[in-house]
């Protein structure tokens, strides 16, 4: 059979209106771009009365070339992956307490880490950043820190959870088997195979934690690429140059989350099944193989390695 048998084979007219469809849905994307573009491209006056050139005009882009915009950049950048690896560090270590507290076999510590979990996955991260700098008075960084952390701590530990549980209970009989403690089991055991098997999609709660980094301009960080962006070089340059430095921080904050993504495929094709399966070299007809028996490894059967 070589019908697919999921579903029937599109007929004449199914597949006259998937492309009549096709055609409609790719004229719109088409002239949603070309509005967008043309848009952009026409002068708009401001509120002062000033004309101001097309975003493509080379007067609205000709600031980069002065050292001092990109110096000024290059430090928001650093500020903004500053926030997003410290964040990250502290998410990771509280992902790993959620989610032992979270599979605990005691009630008494897996149903009040069960509510403190869903409290803190339910609450928006922007009011999390806002109710951490207002009662404890950390400041805006800090803030922003502190509520990534816990908020994709949360998520982290969910996922690794979710990891544990997948696993066959092969795996925690086996190490209850030689002896270890339910405790080494599962830190010995247990929580490697989950990390490997879900560090995919740890990967990419990070890029999301990276992207909300940018929450803190809201609280008024001055130490990350949004801010130099939207406030500190239109504030020294002039406003005409506010959209200029707002698609050069679109792109960087882009290319940045591509890369982390880049890396999570990666990643899921190196730890996915199969990814690192060494194929055996097959030899040729006639040619033989030496093969070293004098020594047979352990197979766990009985005693150790013999000589044949």
């Amino acid at each position: 059979m070589t019908g697919s048998v999921l579903y029937d084979a599109p007929g004449p007219k199914a597949k006259r209106l998937a492309r009549i469809v096709s055609v409609v849905s790719v004229l719109l994307i088409a002239g949603g771009l070309a509005a967008v573009i043309l848009t952009l491209a026409a002068p708009r006056t401001t509120a002062t009365g000033q004309v101001l050139p097309g975003l493509f005009d080379p007067s609205r882009w000709d600031v980069f070339n002065d050292l001092a915009v990109w110096r000024a950049i290059g430090n928001g950048v650093l500020g903004t992956l500053r926030m997003a690896g410290l964040a990250a560090v502290l998410a990771i270590a509280v992902g790993v307490l959620f989610s032992f507290a979270r599979s605990a076999s005691w009630k008494i510590v897996r149903i009040p880490s069960i509510a403190i979990l869903e409290f803190f996955r339910g609450m928006p991260v922007l009011l999390m950043m806002l109710f951490i700098l207002l009662v404890f008075s950390t400041g805006a960084y800090w803030a922003g820190v502190a509520a990534l952390a816990i908020y994709n701590g949360a998520l982290i530990g969910e996922i690794l959870r979710a990891g544990i549980a997948a696993l066959p209970r092969g795996q925690r009989e086996g190490g209850l088997s030689i002896g270890l403690s339910p405790l080494a089991t599962r830190f010995r055991i247990e929580f490697p195979q989950a990390a490997r098997n879900m560090l995919p999609i740890i990967i990419a709660q990070l890029v999301v934690l990276l992207k909300d980094t940018a929450l803190a301009y809201i609280l008024g960080n001055t130490n990350d690429l949004l801010y130099q962006a939207t406030k500190s070089l239109p504030n020294f340059f002039g406003n005409r140059y506010l959209y200029s430095f707002f698609f050069v921080a679109l792109a960087i904050y882009l290319g940045l989350n591509l890369l982390l993504s880049w890396i999570a495929r990666l990643v899921a094709k190196r730890t996915g099944p199969g990814g690192r399966i060494v194929k055996p070299r097959i030899p040729r007809r006639g040619v033989h193989v030496d093969v070293d028996t004098t020594r047979v490894p352990d197979a766990g059967l009985g005693g150790g390695a013999g000589t044949v």
